[in-house]
């Protein structure tokens, strides 16, 4: 049996143990990427290799900060005072999360972002007496939307800046336009898809404007320094580009400063650490190392090149959807790396004029970015908040969120779609 078919027989088991959960989903990808290697789909210094070790280590970093801030009381700080704003109103609350998010993973990252702001949504609603369900979907799909906008607001942005020289303000005028109006539309499918399920009683509403959130704040002088070290990692990732620094250098030397100038011991900081998040992480990226080494993601990518038949339009709009579709189910960081020498290639091919104008590259981006959208695995951000669900005693399945997930990523596709002919192709 050939490489590619074997691999992609061992991706195929994989996936559907992990749609099925009748594995767990740490359990059956670190099987699979290790069946990779017993296979010799993979040795194992391949499979080691294929590990993002940048997005592991900006987990790790991230989940320290934001686990000592939320031992602060910082969070519930936020949680009340935004509960507050909203007058109580579980869906107005959601709304003005889902904001929050998007702008904070296009100036940040979407990975961090979630890291942050899930702790936040489960605090949210347990004082609104409301299942944090509806808040932990509409946080991954805002921050898969945000995280499009800008270089850095989601990992394949930054493979594709790295890969054709394009800066943070090319990302933004090209991408920032259509990425506020699939916000916008986002926000009233929201409201549509949950306003019943969120339903709180009058008197916790009151109890909720009565609250004192200065009273929640436990430790100040851990605080403040939690605060000053958060800022200077948002400062190292808006500078990591021209400081050639990787996001994950930047978070883990922040949660390294936060550990030593808050005293606490590093095994307690570790201790609170998504493991089984990360280790699924580390199983995902050697499975799709797997079919990536033997070919299957190039051959997808030139299969849909060659479907083009020369015409730019048609080559467009077989980046933008096959490959939405397809990081939804691979992964989109494997996806994008495997797909920036085939749109490369087919610019050259097609004779495009100018990386800024070419629009391979935006459809690339935002099938990759939007397409995150569509399954729980589909993007670091959506794998992070089902991992911290889960640690809180709330479970969302794979068919369940894929109900949310593939309606809200078929409407902002359709909304790209327009946008990138308008702008490119008429």
């Amino acid at each position: 049996m050939s490489d590619l078919a074997l691999a992609s027989i061992i991706f195929s088991v994989t996936y559907l143990l992990i749609i099925s959960e009748r594995v767990h989903k740490t359990a059956a990808a670190l099987a699979g990427g290790l069946v990779m290697i017993a296979f010799r789909v993979l040795d194992q210094e391949e499979a080691f290799a294929a590990i993002d070790f940048n997005v592991i280590f900006l987990l790790v970093g991230m989940m320290i900060i934001a686990n000592t801030l939320g031992k602060t009381g910082a969070f519930q700080w936020l949680a009340i005072r935004a509960a507050k704003l909203a007058r109580g109103s579980p869906i107005r609350i959601l709304l003005f999360l889902a904001v929050i998010t998007a702008v904070a993973s296009a100036l940040l990252d979407n990975v961090t972002t979630v890291v942050l702001m899930a702790p936040l949504s489960i605090f949210v609603a347990s004082i609104l007496g409301v299942s944090p369900v509806p808040f932990l979907i509409s946080l991954i799909l805002a921050s898969n939307i945000g995280g499009t906008a800008t270089l850095i607001g989601d990992p394949p942005n930054i493979l594709i800046g790295s890969a054709t020289n394009l800066d943070f303000l090319d990302f933004l005028a090209h991408l920032a336009p259509v990425i506020l109006v699939v916000l916008a539309v986002f926000l009233v499918m929201v409201f549509f898809l949950f306003r019943r399920e969120l339903q709180t009683r009058p008197e916790l509403q009151r109890r909720i404007m009565e609250l004192d959130e200065s009273e929640v704040l436990t430790d100040r002088p851990l605080l403040y320094k939690a605060l000053i070290v958060l800022a200077l990692v948002v400062v190292g990732f808006l500078l990591h580009g021209p400081l050639d620094y990787e996001a994950a250098t930047v978070a883990l030397a922040g949660a390294t400063v936060l550990v030593i100038v808050s005293g606490q011991h590093p095994r307690e900081a570790l201790l609170e650490v998504e493991w089984p998040t990360i280790f699924f992480f580390v199983g995902l990226f050697m499975v799709v190392g797997g079919v990536q080494e033997a070919g299957l993601l190039e051959d997808i990518g030139e299969r849909m090149a060659d479907a083009s038949g020369g015409n730019l339009a048609a080559a467009t709009m077989l980046t933008l959807w096959p490959g939405a579709i397809l990081s939804g189910i691979v992964d989109n960081i494997p996806f994008t790396a495997a797909m920036i020498p085939v749109v490369d290639k087919v610019g050259q091919d097609l004779q495009v004029e100018g990386t800024s104008n070419n629009p391979l590259w935006w459809a690339l981006a935002l099938g990759a970015g939007l397409g995150g959208n569509l399954t729980i695995v589909a993007a670091s951000a959506n794998v992070y908040v089902i991992g911290v669900a889960e640690r809180a005693g709330y479970r969302i399945t794979f068919m369940q969120f894929l109900r949310y997930g593939v309606l809200v990523s078929a409407v902002s596709l359709v909304i790209a779609t327009a946008y990138v002919w308008v702008r490119y192709l008429l």
